[in-house]
């Protein structure tokens, strides 16, 4: 799994890796990018034990947020030791509190996983962020009102 630049790697059967690393930021200040192998690996597991359950069952969903290289992690604010970092975590659009709400309670409910928030801006839901390591064990933390 080789990732060259100009390349888009499939991660999984509906998730590429495109979709986890692009960035208007990145683009807007010429950042790059780009995860090592390591991270791509983190990402793939990421998919296969939450993302591709979570498609299957509601179908497309869509990643806002997913790897962030140290310099874009500073530039978007991100949390210092934040699994964006390490390509751990996806942030996803939800569309509303209800579906959030679907998706919260099918991961927590059905999937293994490190951590998931609920994150709010401005009294509204912005995204629900998920991580999963093979690191260590996954902690199965939940906040269903995390305020960024």
């Amino acid at each position: 799994m080789e990732n060259t630049l100009g390349s888009d790697i499939q991660l999984t059967e509906h998730f590429r890796l495109s979709e986890f690393t692009r960035s208007a930021t990145a683009i807007r200040y010429g950042i790059d990018n780009t995860p090592d192998i390591e991270d791509i690996e983190a990402l793939q597991s990421l998919c296969v034990n939450v993302l591709e359950p979570l498609r299957k069952r509601f179908g497309v969903i869509r990643i806002t947020s997913g790897y962030r290289c140290a310099k874009l992690n500073q530039m978007i604010g991100g949390a210092l030791n934040s699994r964006h970092l390490y390509g751990e975590a996806a942030d996803i659009f939800v569309g509303s509190r209800e579906m959030a709400m679907k998706y919260f309670t099918f991961i927590r409910d059905n999937l293994n996983f490190d951590q998931m928030l609920l994150e709010m801006k401005a009294g509204k839901v912005h995204c629900l962020h998920v991580s999963y390591t093979t690191e260590r064990m996954n902690r199965k933390k939940v906040s269903s009102y995390y305020h960024v």
